[in-house]
């Protein structure tokens, strides 16, 4: 694609109805009803190049904020951020480590063998991280606690899985620290073929909650890092150890070995930080209800997505227009809806809100969760849109939080008539419910819940969503130009409207059930 970045292209896209329909919107052609041409058309807008791929805290974030903000008045959404605007400010720091003036060098045996930043290592951002460090390496296998003996002052390699049952990369963090490390390296495990890795990284960039730097700093600096099935080999070429080997291992949840690696890695680092702001847009729509209108169903998908970054294949501009640029275009079309009387005006009021920092950490819905615009106790549910692939035909979606509350039978319900299965969550160890913004409501006791697109496994359904997580998930190439089912499309958006529509005008609240770890009497 080229990349024409301009404030003109950007007065062009609001000015859109000027420019010819063909030059516009070139694949009308693929959608066969108004509802989702029109759904598809905002997506156009909020992921066109001259968005810029909505970066947290970029000018470019904010010209999407602006559209959406402007988007939802023309609906006739009230704001909900606030002193009465439609934004709610985030306050952010970020930490990056930028490719200009940083190095990883592998140094043994009077040798000297560089790994290539971003593309075969990448680090954790922090401020506290040293400019220069050189210590030798050691392997521990998954780094579980038993097995982190003499690695003070050293960098510790593990297997850096997420396979169930193992040492997750919090535990092998704390363990390298309560072992005096200086750093931790977690090994790519390419036989978890759920959620593949994927190199390179679009940038090394961390962003935190500004008023939460000081009290999440770690206890004392440790760099972590993590590196490509490739550059493992690298790393142990020539001291008699094998990576295939003992990445198939790891693999297996078989036993690893430990040892020493007769080399030090020296890294030079350029870490730049500065404070950012960035805003969750909210609106809301009263309800019609007078017993009910108090309570609010929270509708929401993140805005933010990656910006600029590594090229891949040519291409370094991440529109994000699955993730998430699509789905706050349907939360604009829903209000656009009801204001037309094309759905109906709800007996709940509905919160409408597209959040900021998803892909630095769920930090716009931490932030809301800690400070909401509305009263906590209001809030009745929670449906978040993100991870929505519509690649092939709509017959399964999968749940996050599916057993937690009613919302999974309410689902069911809604789904049955639509020829969709609801299902649980069929890949637990890739922790979606702790990565979207449905899971901050969960923890303040919200029922809450978000879907993906499902499939039987061995089919062409499974090929095409492993695909798209192959080639395109948190890469440039999502974007406009991306294989879609807009039949399918448009088949999740009804399922959407109608999930909304039964939530909000039922005569009894969500609940989360009793037995969930998320109920209220479990904290």
């Amino acid at each position: 694609m080229t990349r024409p970045l301009c404030s003109l292209l950007f007065a062009l896209t609001l000015a859109a109805p000027l420019v010819s329909h063909a030059q516009r919107h070139p694949r009308d052609r693929e959608i066969h009803d108004a509802d989702t041409l029109a759904w598809w058309h905002t997506t156009e807008a909020l992921s066109n190049d001259s968005m810029e791929g909505r970066d947290t805290g970029s000018a470019a974030y904010q010209r999407a904020a602006d559209y959406v903000a402007n988007r939802f008045k023309a609906a006739g959404l009230e704001p909900a951020g606030e002193n009465g605007s439609y934004f709610q400010s985030v306050p952010m720091h970020e930490s990056s480590v930028t490719p200009e003036g940083t190095s990883f060098t592998l140094v043994g045996d009077g040798s000297e063998t560089a790994l290539i930043f971003l593309q075969q290592i990448s680090i954790a951002p922090a401020d506290e991280l040293p400019p220069k460090l050189e210590a030798p390496l050691v392997f521990r296998g998954y780094c579980g606690k038993d097995v982190m003996a003499d690695i003070a002052g050293k960098v510790v390699v593990c297997f850096g899985t997420q396979r169930e049952g193992l040492p997750t990369g919090q535990m092998r963090a704390a363990n390298a620290r309560d072992g005096g490390a200086l750093g931790l390296i977690n090994v790519d495990d390419p036989y978890f073929t759920i959620e593949p890795p994927r190199w390179p990284y679009a940038y090394a960039r961390t962003v935190t909650l500004r008023l939460q730097t000081a009290a999440t700093a770690p206890p004392a600096p440790l760099a972590s890092m993590r590196l490509s099935a490739e550059a493992f080999a690298t790393l142990l070429a020539g001291t008699g150890q094998d990576a295939n080997t003992i990445l198939k291992l790891g693999g297996a949840k078989r036993p690893l070995p430990n040892f020493e690696i007769p080399r030090n890695i020296r890294m030079r680092l350029h870490v730049a930080q500065r404070d950012i702001a960035s805003p969750n847009v909210l609106a809301k729509l009263r309800g019609t209800d007078s017993r009910l209108r108090d309570e609010y169903v929270v509708i929401a998908a993140h805005l933010d997505g990656y910006g600029f970054g590594t090229p891949v294949n040519g291409d370094n501009l991440y529109n994000g227009t699955l993730d998430d640029a699509a789905y706050v275009a349907l939360l604009i079309q829903m209000g656009d809806d009801i204001k037309s009387h094309r759905l109906r005006h709800p007996k709940r009021s509905i919160l409408f809100a597209a959040f900021t920092g998803e892909e630095k950490g769920l930090l716009g819905s931490h932030w809301f969760a800690d400070h909401p615009t509305v009263p906590a106790a209001q809030l009745a549910a929670d449906v978040n849109l993100d991870q929505l692939r519509p690649l092939f035909p709509l017959n399964i979606l999968t749940a996050e939080a599916l057993a937690d509350t009613t919302l999974g039978e309410t689902a069911r319900i809604v789904a049955k008539p639509l020829h969709i299965e609801i299902r649980a969550d069929a890949e637990p160890e890739r922790n979606l419910l702790r990565r979207a913004d449905q899971y901050p409501f969960l923890t303040m006791h919200v029922p809450a819940i978000s879907f993906i697109f499902g499939y039987d496994p061995n089919t062409d359904a499974e090929k095409r969503y492993r695909e798209w997580y192959q080639i395109r998930y948190h890469r440039p190439q999502d974007d406009l130009t991306q294989p879609m089912d807009f039949a399918a499309a448009a088949k999740f958006n009804t399922f959407f409207y109608r999930l909304v529509e039964t939530i909000a005008d039922a005569p009894v609240r969500p609940a989360i059930y009793p037995t969930s770890s998320f109920a209220a009497n479990k904290h």
